[in-house]
């Protein structure tokens, strides 16, 4: 095993539980503005639509299709008409509202603390995420993970998103060490695992579905706990 400095950590979707913290705000929503009496049937309806919808636009901002402003304003507009509502009918604070419960939730994935505090011990951790600023330091804080963060870089502060080589770059500049010193650490293939392979960083790459890819990361783990073995 290579001796690693600096451990990058992926957020939404690796430790930060992503689908969980959506799926309840989501059902919040549903039952809070009334969507049923606003045009969508069904909450599986109105869930289904959003994860359809929130993918597309996401992998759109990923690759630069789309801006951060746009993704905000369209989402529930397309969400609603893709659940067979108008976008009409969607509530004025219902973007905003959505935003705030959902980086309040403070879920993470099981093992979290565990092996964090096992790794703060032996490495530097730090976040590379492509989310916006002001939601992803809410869900860190929510989620009690600041404590073990020495730098937290996101694409909006970078200009870059993964998988640009830049963002990591940037970040290995930002501290002072070398590539080969880095491990990243993160949940998809194409933004965490390519991004790192593009900087020539080694990956880690975090399934816990089993799903398979194209790519061949350095090391993959269905459960963060299997990070103690590696680490």
């Amino acid at each position: 095993m290579k001796r690693y400095q600096h451990l990058f950590f992926d957020l939404d979707h690796t430790l930060w539980d992503y689908d969980r913290n959506v799926t309840e705000s989501l059902n919040e929503l549903y039952d809070h503005y009334d969507l049923k009496g606003r045009g969508i049937s069904s909450f599986q309806i109105f869930f289904d639509s959003f994860h359809h919808i929130n993918f597309q636009l996401w992998d759109w901002y990923n690759v630069g299709k789309i801006d951060k402003e746009n993704l905000r304003k369209k989402r529930f507009e397309m969400i609603f008409e893709h659940a067979g509502a108008s976008k009409n009918n969607i509530p004025v604070p219902f973007e905003a509202d959505f935003m705030h419960r959902t980086s309040s939730k403070p879920h993470v994935f099981p093992y979290t603390f565990e092996i964090l505090n096992y790794l703060k011990e032996r490495y530097e951790l730090h976040i590379i995420t492509n989310g916006f600023d002001e939601s992803q330091a809410k869900k860190i804080r929510s989620a009690k993970l600041e404590p073990y963060f020495d730098l937290i870089v996101t694409s909006e502060t970078t200009g870059h998103k993964k998988p640009d080589a830049r963002i990591f770059h940037h970040t290995v500049e930002r501290l002072g060490t070398s590539h080969d010193l880095c491990l990243m650490i993160g949940d998809n293939p194409k933004s965490d695992i390519l991004g790192a392979i593009n900087a020539g960083i080694d990956q880690v790459f975090f399934n816990p579905k089993s799903e398979k890819i194209d790519l061949k990361p350095t090391y993959t783990i269905g459960h963060l706990q299997e990070l103690e073995k590696l680490l």
